[in-house]
């Protein structure tokens, strides 16, 4: 724990030092995005109350409730959780508009008209300069992050408030996602010691409300099939998670990166590669359907390195981001993660194996997208698919030390949320 608050303090400091200098490393809460201003709101006792119960009742919870209704009290209580953070903001800066900027997806669905159009020409407007470029958050994923928003409007479910509780409501299925993922691994005992720190993962501050947390409830889905599907030998699971892990790299380039996780999922579960072909057959369906469609992800990448780079991202110096980003992770993941995370190396044939090979893939997943320079600041939300692994290897914890632990994680989002006011 020191270590981590040495690591957000020398970030801190440095980023103040830099910017004296006049090196700005343009993001003024740094190492998070946002704006430092201690405020409270509606959110904050209720978010105490969450963050009390789960301290008190949650393990005890986790080790006896029956597994379904245990599946259910978790996403509950997630989403709790996550609702009140926003709430901290209010009603309006917390959820409603939070997607509604000019630099977010929801500005760009009123000009999706045609969808098959839209595809066909969405490499043209990836570059800025170009007739009519992009907004910042369209220009930098695929359009399935786009299409996801258009899906809703025309489904009569349009605006901030629906995007917003679309968002939430994915993003806390990590919290089931995971569990399920352990527990298809042969791991229950180390679901049911992750649940409560999966509960009240300092992230949520970022699921709610970003786009980034939706990817995370998809990305975590595609996973808990892959394992399920591979355990109880289900085909269809197996394909829809090829599926699903393919349009995840339609929701944003870096979550290829869930070649990491899924790769440990095969090295816990040992397939014939035979009960992999469902799962490459749904992936190169989405594939190929969305190049048929017009849009080729190859090209869309290669524009959107160059587009990275007309922005902030050309002035953010890579030499400070690339370890500041790592105080930013511990924030959002939690100083718990960081203990989780070292004994998690160190014990990499301990008895919660499965736990520990799905923690240590997110850890290297996040180390690769870190020394890509792809990942310069903001990295608290766009991390977040990875980061809710860290607390699957909670049962590393000495299980009296539990709820101490809790107790760090749930304050560390409630001083977050209360001293910055994010940009997400």
């Amino acid at each position: 724990m020191l270590l981590v608050l040495t690591l957000v303090a020398a970030a801190a400091l440095t980023a103040a030092l830099l910017g004296l200098a006049g090196h700005s490393v343009h993001a003024s809460a740094a190492p998070l995005f946002g704006h430092v201003l201690p405020h409270a709101g509606p959110g904050t006792p209720a978010a105490l109350a969450v963050a009390a119960a789960v301290i008190r009742w949650g393990p005890a919870l986790a080790g006896r409730l029956p597994w379904r209704r245990l599946l259910l009290a978790g996403w509950a209580a997630s989403v709790a959780w996550a609702f009140a953070l926003a709430l901290v903001d209010g009603w309006h800066r917390g959820v409603t508009g939070r997607l509604t900027t000019r630099f977010e997806y929801l500005s760009e669905v009123p000009g999706v008209t045609d969808v098959a159009a839209m595809l066909r020409g969405f490499t043209a407007r990836i570059l800025d300069g170009t007739a009519d470029p992009w907004t910042t958050h369209v220009a930098g994923h695929p359009p399935g992050a786009l299409l996801v928003f258009v899906g809703l409007d025309r489904a009569g479910l349009g605006g901030g408030a629906w995007a917003a509780v679309a968002c939430v409501l994915t993003g806390c299925t990590v919290t089931v996602s995971i569990a399920v993922t352990l527990r298809a691994l042969g791991d229950e005992a180390a679901a049911r010691a992750a649940l409560p720190f999966l509960v009240l993962f300092p992230g949520a501050v970022w699921i709610a409300v970003s786009a980034d947390g939706l990817f995370a409830g998809v990305a975590a889905a595609s996973l808990a099939l892959l394992a399920a599907g591979l355990s109880r030998r289900s085909p269809w699971m197996v394909t829809a998670s090829g599926a699903g892990l393919a349009c995840c790299a339609y929701l944003s380039y870096g979550l290829v990166l869930l070649a990491l996780p899924a790769a440990a999922i095969l090295v816990v579960l040992r397939p014939r590669m035979r009960s992999l072909l469902g799962a490459v057959a749904g992936g190169a369906a989405v594939v190929a359907a969305m190049t048929a469609l017009g849009f080729a992800w190859w090209d869309g990448y290669h524009l959107v390195k160059q587009r990275y780079y007309q922005g902030l991202a050309s002035e953010r110096p890579y030499p400070y981001w690339i370890w500041a980003n790592l105080a930013a992770l511990a924030l959002c993941a939690g100083p718990a993660a960081g203990v989780i995370l070292r004994r998690a190396a160190a014990r990499v044939r301990s008895v919660h194996r499965p736990a520990v090979a799905m923690c240590l893939a997110a850890a290297l997943a996040m180390a690769a997208a870190d020394l890509s320079g792809l990942s310069k600041a903001e990295v608290e939300r766009i991390w977040l698919p990875f980061a809710v692994w860290l607390p699957a290897a909670a049962a590393l914890l000495p299980a009296g030390d539990r709820r101490g632990w809790l107790a760090v994680q749930a304050g560390t989002a409630l001083l977050v949320n209360h001293l910055v006011l994010t940009g997400w």
